[in-house]
């Protein structure tokens, strides 16, 4: 089986979230035969859709390493009970214009961090609507749920083993996934 590429997308664009947090430990953890390469969605622009046919290089990059990606992984925090601006920003941009999805077909992996004890649950949703209309293949189960994730990293690394242990067995069970729809 050839080695699966993987792009991920951090919903926040402060180095020092949560959610970037968990992006890097779900990095390291990656199963043997997983690259996730972090897709720094800061950089692209704000959505115009008179750029739409001659777009920027910064997303043209983007749309590259999504297309070339066998799925695609996002960490989201939860903004007044949904998914970030920037994160719908990128999506956008990797959408359109209209018959160049390039999430449309892609294995997707949906988590995310907060403080909260309810670990982005209402974002996920949000998000899981949005990625089901644009033709992803989404991973239902499990599903991640990271809350009061402050307790569970100590100067960045995450330190809760139970929370390791998830992250672990939940990317085992994405590259399962992903390999379904390889070509």
């Amino acid at each position: 089986m050839k080695p699966l590429r993987i792009v991920g997308l951090v919903g926040s664009l402060r180095q020092g979230s949560l959610n970037r947090m968990l992006m890097n430990a779900l990095v390291a953890r990656a199963p043997e035969g997983m690259n996730i390469t972090v897709l720094e969605i800061g950089d692209l622009p704000h959505f115009n859709g008179d750029l739409e046919t001659i777009p920027p290089a910064t997303v043209v990059s983007a749309r590259e390493a999504v297309k070339a990606s066998d799925g695609v992984l996002f960490v989201t925090p939860e903004y007044n009970r949904s998914f970030p601006g920037v994160l719908k920003n990128a999506i956008d941009w990797l959408s359109r214009p209209y018959g160049a999805n390039t999430l449309a077909g892609k294995p997707v992996l949906v988590t995310g961090a907060t403080g909260g004890a309810v670990g982005t649950a209402l974002a996920q949703y949000h998000l899981k609507q949005v990625l089901l209309y644009l033709d992803t293949h989404i991973l239902g189960q499990p599903e991640l749920f990271v809350g009061s994730a402050e307790k569970k990293f100590t100067d960045g690394e995450l330190t809760d083993t139970d929370t390791a242990e998830h992250l672990t067995k939940a990317l085992a069970l994405f590259a399962v996934h992903a390999q379904k729809f390889q070509v």
